[in-house]
């Protein structure tokens, strides 16, 4: 049974064909498909201009932000989501080492040129069932490489970001960068700091929450780009190096804090996050979390010795979960403090969490001047109520008067 997405592209290049353009689906959707993979999100490469796209779907199906580079946004059904749809093109040169000075719309042929990787410039029409290959990239898929399209040196210069993209590409699919490739990456490796910050940290992210995030690690250093993306894991070598290795490999479906909070966790000497946040333009909420669960790791793998009111101001956060997820990945399921913690998590809302017995405004009304000692008092208070030394709220005030 079709996917509403893949519903939706085959009407859109249907459509295409009707009007008398050539239309196909392009890239990732092709080389997913290829390898039993469910595509995503699929792309639609087409003989027709941009005007000409909105000119078949009408403006009110379309959005143009991508039209300076020939591509055009059709909207679909709600359950299938948008494509874009991109006119074949030649790319002019890459000033901005990211984006063509110009355009020239051409062939699928020349187009798939203009693409990185071969496996990335496949071309599929959905209505004869037929894959066009004009770089070898059924062959590669076959053979598992990540190879350049033509000159990998060219196809870096226009976009360094590429050296990245072989990395997560390669550990994704279990794949190997061709030589050729590697030896380009690894030559100018040091030029990935021309790229933004946000563009870096989106493919960090996706390699980091990949369950192949141990490989990619792997491949970084192997294409010599560590130093300069994440440079905090040039320090760990030997058995560090194998077990951060280990601790990746046991996370299931992390986030990306937990995930970086498992790397900077490792090493015994604090690394702190404010340095990758700012290399990497990371939201703030990601890199807060990430560096709450490391500081906070130490009282989770301390459990079973430490008083209940210490472990409980922490299981109660919402991020609770990700700390017991990283003491298993780092001492096992079977882990007496992540045992317990997964028990008292299990517990209901008003037993883990119970509302405090008194609150400030309860120490003025009983006649005490506010100042310092209050947040000190209701501290030792709510201590005692999660001990179940108290469980009043006449309790607790004789307690602080006390």
């Amino acid at each position: 049974m079709q996917t509403p997405s893949r519903q939706f592209a085959g009407e859109v290049v249907r459509t295409l064909r009707e009007r008398g353009y050539i239309a196909l689906w392009a890239g990732g959707c092709v080389r997913d498909q290829l390898l039993g993979i469910e595509p995503k999100d699929y792309d639609v490469a087409t003989s027709a201009t941009p005007e000409e796209v909105r000119t078949v779907f009408g403006r009110r199906r379309t959005i143009p932000l991508g039209a300076s580079f020939g591509v055009i946004t059709v909207l679909g059904p709600k359950e299938a989501g948008p494509i874009e749809v991109a006119t074949f093109r030649n790319d002019g040169g890459y000033s901005d080492g990211r984006h063509p000075d110009q355009i020239q719309f051409s062939t699928p042929q020349h187009d798939a040129q203009r693409r990185d990787f071969t496996i990335n410039g496949l071309f599929y029409d959905p209505v004869a069932d037929e894959v066009l290959d004009f770089v070898g990239g059924e062959a590669d898929l076959a053979a598992g490489i990540v190879r350049a399209i033509g000159n990998p040196r060219a196809r870096i210069a226009e976009d360094k970001l590429r050296m990245l993209r072989a990395v997560r590409f390669a550990a994704r699919f279990d794949f190997a960068i061709d030589a050729e490739t590697l030896k380009a990456i690894r030559d100018h490796s040091a030029e990935i700091t021309q790229v933004s910050g946000e563009r870096i940290g989106a493919e960090m992210r996706s390699m980091l929450q990949h369950p192949h995030r141990s490989e990619a690690l792997t491949l970084l250093r192997e294409c010599e780009l560590e130093p300069h993306v994440l440079p905090e894991l040039t320090a760990a070598t030997g058995d560090l190096w194998s077990q951060l290795h280990t601790v990746l490999r046991q996370l299931e479906s992390p986030t990306f804090p937990l995930a970086l909070a498992a790397i900077l966790s490792q090493f015994e000497r604090h690394v702190s996050v404010a340095s990758i946040r700012q290399r990497w333009k990371l939201a703030n909420a990601e890199s807060d979390r990430a560096d709450w669960i490391v500081n906070l790791l130490p009282i989770v793998r301390s459990a079973v010795t430490i008083p209940w009111p210490q472990l409980q101001r922490v299981l109660i956060h919402d991020g609770a979960g990700e700390i017991v997820q990283l003491v298993e990945a780092i001492e096992g399921e079977d882990s007496p403090a992540a045992v317990l913690c997964r028990e008292k998590l299990t517990l209901a809302p008003e037993r883990l969490n119970p509302p405090p017995l008194i609150t400030g405004e309860d120490l003025i009304a009983a006649g005490m001047k506010p100042g310092p000692q209050f947040a000190e008092l209701l501290e030792q208070a709510r201590d005692a109520q999660l001990l179940g030394q108290i469980a009043s709220k006449d309790e607790a005030l004789a307690m602080v008067r006390r």
